[in-house]
C-alpha cells in the first residue's frame, strides 16, 4: 500500500477517502439517533454524585446502558470488571475473520465525582463522550456491506479519577493489555486537541509530639502544630527555588484539639506536580527535606506516606491530536493555538499513566461556558442542556478519528511511532516492552 493511502473498505463497494468521509457522516448520524439516550445517561450520573471508588449508581446506569443498546445483546457487557465500580463493554461486527487479530480501540468513562461540589469536573460528560463515540464507530462499521475490517471497540467504565487513580489500578490488572489506541474527551472552556496534564504525586504527612497544659507547664509539650506551620514556611520559602513548571499545594489537615492542650498530633496533605515523571522526584526529595526540618526543629516524629498511585504527566501523540483536530474542524470546533495548547495551565490526571502503556488522545472540549473547573458554576454547566451540544460534537470528532486509525494503516504506524518516541525520551521503553 502506498504512504498516504487508505485501506480498502471490506465488502468491496468503494474504497478510498468518500467512502470513509462517508463513513464519519454515518457515525455522527448513530449518535444523533442515541442523543436523548446518552442525555438521559449523562442527567442521571450528574444528578446523583459519588465518590471514588463509590460510583454504585453511576457503574449501574452505565453498564444497563450498554445491555440495553438495540439490537439486544450486541454488547458484551462486564460489570465490576477488576473493580467493584469499573466495568467493559465489547462489540465486534459479525463475520469478522478470526485469523485475523482485531484492532482493539478503547473508549474510556469517567464517572466520580467533587466532594462538596458534584461533578464540578464535568465527568458526567466524559462518560457521555467515550459511550457516544463508541456508539458512533459501532454504527459505521455496521453499515458495512461485506465482510467487516477485523475491529474490536472496548469501552471501560473507569472510577476514581479525582482520588486514588481507578485507571491505574486497571492498568495493573491488564485492562488495558492488547489495546492498541485508547480515546477520551475532558470539558474544559476551550477546545484543545492536548493539553501537558502533568505528573502529579501526593503525600499525607503526620507529627507526633506530646499533649500538655498550654498555661501552666508548656515546656513539658512537644507541639506538632508548631511542626505543621514550620513545615508549611519551609514549602513557601523553597518556592524561591522552585522552577516556574513545578507546582506545590497542601492544607493543615489537623492542627490540634483544645487551645489550652499544646497539640500532640497535627496532619498535612499536599499534591506535588512536575511537567515529568523524571522531574517529579526532584521536587519530592525537596519537600521531604522541607518535612523532616520542621520535626527536627520541635523534637517531635513525622510520618510521611505516599499516596497509592502516582498519576504520570500526558504523552502528546501529536499524529493522533492532527487527526482529531483535522475532523474536528469539519464539525466545526475552532482550537487553540498549538503554542497556546502547550504553554496552557494544566492539571493532573490517572490518564497520563495509561499513555505509558498505550497510544491515546485526551482533548479538552468546550461546553457552552467559561466557568473554571472543580468550581460550582462549572457543576451547573456540566448539567445543562447546552453542554449536550458540544459534548456530543467532541463525541463525533472522536468517533471520526477512530475510523481514520481503522482505514488508514499508514496512520496507525505514526500513531505507534510517536508512543515509542515519547517513551523513549521518558526514558520508560524498557518498562513497558
Amino acid at each position: 500500500m502506498r504512504p498516504g493511502e487508505e485501506r480498502p473498505l471490506e465488502g468491496g463497494a468503494c474504497s478510498g477517502v468518500s467512502q470513509l468521509e462517508l463513513l464519519k457522516l454515518r457515525a455522527a448520524e448513530r449518535i444523533d439517533e442515541a442523543a436523548e439516550r446518552l442525555g438521559a445517561l449523562s442527567r442521571a450520573i450528574w444528578s446523583e454524585p459519588e465518590l471514588a471508588y463509590e460510583e454504585h449508581r453511576a457503574h449501574g446506569v452505565l453498564t444497563r446502558f450498554f445491555e440495553r443498546e438495540p439490537p439486544a445483546a450486541s454488547w458484551a457487557v462486564q460489570p465490576h470488571y477488576q473493580l467493584a465500580t469499573a466495568f467493559r463493554a465489547e462489540w465486534e461486527p459479525l463475520g469478522v475473520r478470526a485469523a485475523r487479530r482485531p484492532l482493539q480501540l478503547g473508549f474510556l468513562c469517567e464517572y466520580d465525582a467533587l466532594p462538596g461540589i458534584g461533578h464540578a469536573c464535568g465527568h458526567n460528560l466524559i462518560a457521555e463522550v467515550g459511550a457516544a463515540a463508541a456508539l458512533g464507530v459501532k454504527g459505521a462499521l455496521e453499515g458495512l456491506p461485506g465482510p467487516p475490517p477485523p475491529v474490536k471497540v472496548v469501552v471501560l467504565g473507569t472510577p476514581a479519577e479525582e482520588d486514588g487513580g481507578g485507571k491505574i489500578d486497571l492498568i495493573e490488572a491488564g485492562a488495558f493489555k492488547n489495546l492498541d489506541v485508547v480515546f477520551m474527551a475532558h470539558p474544559s472552556q476551550e477546545n484543545a486537541a492536548y493539553l501537558p496534564d502533568v505528573a502529579e504525586h501526593d503525600v499525607i504527612v503526620k507529627y507526633y509530639g506530646k499533649a500538655s497544659h498550654a498555661a501552666a507547664y508548656p515546656w513539658e509539650g512537644v507541639n506538632a502544630l508548631d511542626a505543621a506551620v514550620l513545615a508549611y514556611n519551609n514549602l513557601s520559602v523553597l518556592r524561591q527555588q522552585m522552577k516556574p513548571t513545578w507546582r506545590v499545594h497542601g492544607i493543615i489537615k489537623s492542627g490540634g484539639v483544645k487551645p489550652n492542650i499544646i497539640p500532640s498530633y497535627s496532619e498535612l496533605i499536599y499534591y506535588f506536580r512536575a511537567p515529568s515523571m523524571k522531574e517529579l522526584p526532584v521536587l519530592t526529595k525537596k519537600a521531604e527535606d522541607c518535612f523532616r526540618a520542621a520535626a527536627l526543629a520541635t523534637g517531635c516524629t513525622v510520618e510521611i506516606k505516599g499516596g497509592a498511585h502516582d498519576y504520570y504527566n500526558v504523552l502528546p501523540n501529536k499524529s493522533l491530536w492532527k487527526a482529531y483536530i483535522e475532523n474536528g474542524k469539519k464539525l466545526g470546533i475552532e482550537f487553540i493555538s498549538e503554542d497556546a495548547m502547550l504553554n496552557g495551565p494544566s492539571g493532573s490526571t490517572d490518564f497520563g499513566n495509561v499513555t505509558f502503556v498505550v497510544p491515546g488522545i485526551h482533548p479538552y472540549f468546550y461546553i457552552g461556558s467559561n466557568a473554571l473547573n472543580h468550581t460550582e458554576q462549572y457543576t451547573e454547566a456540566a448539567g445543562s442542556q447546552e453542554a449536550q451540544f458540544y459534548t456530543l460534537r467532541t463525541a463525533k470528532a472522536l468517533a471520526m478519528t477512530a475510523l481514520d486509525v481503522i482505514f488508514k494503516p499508514e496512520l496507525l504506524e505514526r500513531i505507534k511511532e510517536d508512543f515509542k518516541l515519547q517513551l523513549q525520551e521518558e526514558e520508560f521503553l524498557n518498562t513497558v516492552e
